[in-house]
């Protein structure tokens, strides 16, 4: 007995040491992760974790649009491939869009048509978005405008907003979902976001080549507040969410920190059919019922390689060739997908808990090629 209370006491002092230290070195923010992650029995962060954070709300449309209903919606099942894929990789929402009408859809696992997941890095292509959204209302003058013009401790680089756009900063930034102590778990659960953005350093050169960093798309959401004056949430509702008949409110999870920052890298939780609005609004290259919302050129530009040498980015959007057909799509960690392949007017949406076992930064996972090939076996005989 004595062994063990002299067991207890060591663990005590041990924890209480590790504690302290954290807080010393500045890494508190540690304990929130495994709090949030560890102790919740996840390994990395989860698509419902938003409860877990403070949030700014997107208020949805005054005038919701339910998406159409295709003739055909929902007559065809999933096929046995694809079934297996969404039991093995935990899909909670499996959505394809056909000639802008919803022409199948199902949800998984206690999940429905209105649950709130987190999108994680789809929200960098919203966040890209409203980047263009704030240069046509004239906040900023173009992509070519140098960041140093809304931070000037950058004045020793030529980064500019289009540069953070595609992910071609030159940022200090290493892309690491699993290390606690690394830069993005930092920026995921630390309470001062934009301290920990604003200690960054640009280290390379700008504009030369594609690097893919959360934190250039954190910087921009930083920088499109400023040039706007308004929060993240308030400037996506009011320029997309509201426009394009959002029927649910999204959240925007925040830093926690007492100026409430978002996460422009990530974490705007809502639901597919919602998500499904931007797929729409870029394969109508910025029109939204019959309204230019977005400007056509900057569409165009997003969807098109910046960088020859990375075919796979443009500006906050993916790009991925299959046989003869071009997709652009939305991606985010543990798979949450939007992908569109405009000359089929095909939008399919696919949220859930992990990817396929290949998965890699920056890679376009085996998952990927399923949900599209099956969707289109799905559709072969739909004329």
């Amino acid at each position: 007995m004595r062994f063990f209370k002299k067991l207890f006491k060591w663990l005590l002092i041990t924890i209480a040491t590790l504690v302290i230290l954290l807080y010393i070195f500045d890494y508190s923010y540690v304990l929130k992760g495994a709090r949030v992650v560890y102790f919740t029995g996840h390994s990395t962060a989860f698509i419902d974790d938003y409860p877990y954070f403070e949030n700014d709300i997107i208020k949805k449309s005054d005038h919701p649009e339910p998406w159409p209903i295709h003739e055909h919606y929902n007559t065809v099942k999933e096929t046995e491939k694809l079934s297996k894929a969404i039991k093995d990789w935990g899909t909670v929402a499996y959505l394809i869009i056909k000639n802008d009408s919803i022409w199948f859809e199902k949800y998984y696992g206690g999940f429905n048509e209105t649950s709130k997941t987190n999108s994680f890095s789809m929200a960098k292509s919203i966040t890209t978005s409203m980047l263009g959204k704030a240069i046509m209302d004239g906040h900023i003058k173009s992509l070519d405008q140098p960041i140093s013009d809304f931070y000037p401790q950058y004045a020793y680089a030529k980064t500019t907003v289009g540069d953070l756009a595609s992910m071609a900063s030159g940022l200090d930034w290493v892309e690491d979902y699993t290390g606690p102590f690394s830069i993005t778990a930092r920026a995921n659960y630390d309470s001062n976001l934009a301290k920990t953005m604003l200690n960054q350093k640009i280290v390379k050169p700008s504009g030369k080549a594609f690097e893919y960093l959360s934190g250039d798309t954190q910087l921009l959401g930083m920088i499109l507040q400023k040039a706007t004056g308004k929060s993240l949430a308030d400037y996506l509702s009011e320029s997309f969410w509201k426009p394009m008949g959002a029927t649910e409110d999204a959240l925007w999870q925040l830093d926690d920190g007492e100026n409430r920052l978002a996460k422009a890298f990530c974490c705007i939780s809502s639901n597919a059919k919602d998500f499904a609005r931007f797929g729409k609004l870029y394969k109508d290259y910025g029109k939204w019922q019959g309204k230019q919302i977005l400007d056509s050129a900057f569409v165009a530009k997003s969807i098109s390689p910046r960088f020859p040498q990375s075919p796979e980015y443009g500006y906050g959007w993916w790009l991925k060739h299959i046989e003869n057909k071009h997709f652009f799509m939305m991606r985010g960690h543990l798979g949450q997908y939007v992908i569109v392949e405009p000359t089929d007017n095909v939008i399919i949406v696919r949220l859930g808990h992990k990817k396929s076992p290949d998965e890699g930064v920056g890679q376009f996972t085996e998952d990927i090629s399923v949900y599209i090939e099956e969707a289109y076996n799905m559709m072969k005989n739909d004329k």
